[in-house]
């Protein structure tokens, strides 16, 4: 099983995420997670990261698509994967499509976590995470209807598209994504 899940800041992408991850027995490639884990540690990509997460902007397509490139070429996504966080503009997500021809692998799905704007920023200030602040979560809402709601035309386009109200109980929101994948 190979999914993407896509949705605004807050939406429950990491949380939905790790139950499928769970539920499937497949790796979590988390971009946001793995992007502040190398931004703590100070490593390479953690240093060209640093000022565009903290900014709440997207990083270059360049380097996401690398980065991207070389994790999912790795031995333990050989059941699949979830991808969390990526990809991020309509761009990318054709260079995804063109990436996992070359490596021999389809995508299943796209699961769209559709929460209202005040979710998003209500959730967002929750987590108290280092790029959660207010005006912070503001730009990425803003970068998020900007590029990554062409995403859900292009995944809609090719028939992989799932959209899930994603502003229900945790364990509602898994269930009906858990329904469709499997209908």
């Amino acid at each position: 099983m190979r999914l993407i899940i896509l949705g605004g800041p807050g939406s429950g992408k990491g949380t939905q995420a790790k139950r499928l991850s769970e539920h499937f027995k497949i790796s979590v490639i988390s971009t946001g997670n793995i992007l502040r884990k190398a931004i703590s540690e100070q490593t390479e990509l953690g240093k060209k990261a640093k000022d565009y997460v903290e900014k709440g902007e997207l990083l270059p397509n360049e380097m996401m698509i690398e980065f991207i490139r070389d994790r999912l070429d790795k031995d333990d996504l050989e059941k699949g994967w979830i991808l969390e966080g990526y990809p991020r503009t309509a761009f990318q997500a054709e260079e995804l499509d063109f990436l996992l021809e070359t490596l021999g692998q389809k995508l299943n799905y796209g699961i769209y976590l559709q929460v209202s704007e005040t979710v998003m920023k209500e959730r967002s200030l929750k987590r108290s995470l280092m790029d959660d602040q207010p005006e912070v979560i503001e730009r990425r809402i803003n970068i998020f209807k900007q590029y990554t709601i062409p995403i859900l035309d292009y995944y809609q386009g090719t028939k992989r598209l799932l959209t899930i109200p994603g502003e229900a109980s945790t364990d509602e929101v898994e269930k009906v994504i858990l329904n469709k994948i499997t209908d």
